[in-house]
């Protein structure tokens, strides 16, 4: 079975936006979260345009090559402006999971209303034999407190934005990880971690 992975750039005091994000404002005053995608001189073998350092590229393009389909909540969604069709990824579709209908119908965008294990089972069907990997807090806080996270990979920024939207919400008990590996690079940290099973909510997969 697919696994379901989060990997996300984040700054050292846990926001994954600056303030004041949304539609036509990106990361509000967080673009430095995303400086190592272009600060290097090795091409991304997955994404066109973006040029990391050697370690960070190798990173990079290892977990976006596992992606089968992501999975992102409204906030992400609107902060990254994929209602023209977009999606974050170049070949993955994505599945979106909201209360409320999106502006239009994509064929590359499957909209689920009806909760977290709805959406991570939806993305686990396109994904096939590839990972579901999750896009925003919000999905992220919800698939780890409904047991259905397997990996946390977090792409670690050497600042302190003070403020902006955080990687993690409230969670309803303790989840344990286990360090996989750190790999230091130009400009950011890359932490992957497993989710350790004997302390996750037992939910069925």
């Amino acid at each position: 079975m697919s696994k379901v992975f989060v990997a996300l750039s984040t700054s050292v005091d846990g926001y994954i936006t600056g303030r004041d994000p949304g539609a036509g404002r990106g990361l509000g005053d967080g673009p430095t979260l995303f400086d190592w995608y272009f600060d290097g001189d090795t091409p991304s073998q997955v994404f066109d345009g973006f040029r990391l350092s050697e370690a960070s590229a190798g990173v990079f393009d290892a977990v976006a090559g596992r992606v089968g389909a992501s999975l992102a909540g409204r906030n992400t969604y609107d902060d990254s402006g994929w209602a023209d069709g977009g999606t974050p990824h170049p070949t993955a579709p994505l599945v979106v999971l909201s209360h409320r209908p999106l502006p239009a119908t994509h064929e590359r965008q499957t909209l689920v209303t009806t909760g977290i294990e709805d959406a991570v089972a939806a993305a686990r069907k396109f994904a096939g034999d590839k990972d579901v990997g999750l896009m925003g807090g919000d999905v992220t806080s919800a698939a780890l407190a409904a047991g259905l996270v397997d990996e946390v990979i977090l792409h670690q920024v050497p600042v302190l934005l003070g403020g902006g939207r955080p990687f993690f919400q409230a969670l309803p008990q303790h989840i344990e990880l286990r360090l996989v590996e750190a790999v230091p690079a130009p400009g950011v940290t890359h932490l992957h971690y497993e989710v350790l099973r004997s302390s996750r909510t037992d939910n069925p997969r």
